[in-house]
């Protein structure tokens, strides 16, 4: 049946009448296909109602869902399962929360590079929660610099609630792993464009987000801190997260306002973890559609446009 959240009560009450009736159908042999279209008809309904007003921090609770799709999902889907990951750093190892390697999107050669949470509870200690450490940026740019030597795109997928804060990553050189990635993928030859699908949080999310075309789901979240630790920070308490997450700013409909995101990438009904396929195909098509334009401008041209977008972000004032 799936993982339901607070607010999605009334979606789970259908989901589970749908159930219920599958079940009377399959056992009793009774034909139920007229009151299941009618189900369906009204789940449609209540994910419509549901979604159509939620929160700023009911869409970061959407954007951590556990049946949300991650990076790995969406490059499959993307590459049509033509993907080859590469692996290490060439100085400390493999960081299993940054994934990357070649694939394909409409005939043409892409580097894929994304953070990766894991979808079990084993599999999230194994990718470290989505958090990468210095050595993870590392492969990251060793990638890119890769794609870059065969004159390939970058695709970057996003989603992390931050780089890993240990005392070990700090000793490897976490801020300079992602200072160089933010001043390399600045003067990158070729087309960047990132997409922000789930979390994304601080210089974590940053470290492969600077890109021709900033894309982002329209339940995820970009942040310079998450909402519980921005109200431990000015409260000292998780409980003003609500207040915290509206202060924050932090949604895709406030990061196109402020010129932060270029394209708010719709998601299905109900959320992309209601229909993952579907939340991949939006994205996918977006993606392509904005590698077909980069692809066309000279790496000058391109390179100048990038640098420029990044430059105009912010608000400046000269003291008196």
């Amino acid at each position: 049946m799936g993982t339901f959240l607070e607010f999605e009560g009334p979606i789970q009450n259908v989901v589970e009448q749908i159930e219920k009736l599958k079940e009377v159908g399959s056992e009793g042999g009774v034909d139920v296909q007229g009151t299941l279209k009618d189900l369906e008809k009204k789940l449609a309904e209540a994910r419509k109602e549901v979604y159509a007003k939620l929160t700023p921090w009911q869409r970061v609770q959407v954007s951590r869902h556990p049946d949300r799709p991650y990076s790995l999902q969406y490059i499959n889907f993307i590459s049509d399962n033509t993907f080859i990951e590469l692996h290490g750093d060439r100085t400390v190892r493999d960081d299993k929360a940054m994934v990357g390697g070649f694939g394909m999107i409409g005939g043409r050669t892409v580097m894929f590079i994304g953070q990766q949470k894991g979808v079990t509870t084993k599999m999230r200690q194994y990718r470290n929660f989505g958090m990468p450490n210095p050595e993870g940026y590392r492969k990251a740019l060793r990638l890119m610099k890769l794609a870059e030597k065969f004159n390939k795109p970058v695709v970057t997928l996003i989603d992390t609630p931050g780089a890993f804060p240990g005392l070990e990553a700090e000793e490897r050189g976490q801020g300079e792993a992602i200072a160089r990635n933010l001043l390399e993928m600045a003067q990158l030859r070729v087309p960047i464009i990132c997409v922000i699908i789930g979390e994304g949080a601080s210089g974590g999310a940053l470290g492969i987000g600077v890109g021709d075309k900033v894309l982002m789901l329209e339940n995820a979240w970009y942040s310079v801190i998450s909402p519980e630790n921005c109200s431990t920070i000015l409260w000292r308490t998780w409980d003003y997260k609500e207040q915290a997450a509206e202060a924050l700013k932090l949604t895709a409909a406030d990061m196109l306002k402020n010129g932060l995101v270029d394209v708010v990438v719709p998601e299905p009904p109900g959320g992309a973890h209601a229909d993952p396929d579907e939340a991949c195909r939006l994205v996918k098509e977006e993606v392509k559609r904005q590698l077909d334009r980069l692809v066309k401008l000279d790496a000058e041209k391109r390179i100048e446009k990038r640098i420029a977008k990044y430059c105009k972000m912010g608000v400046v004032k000269k003291a008196k």
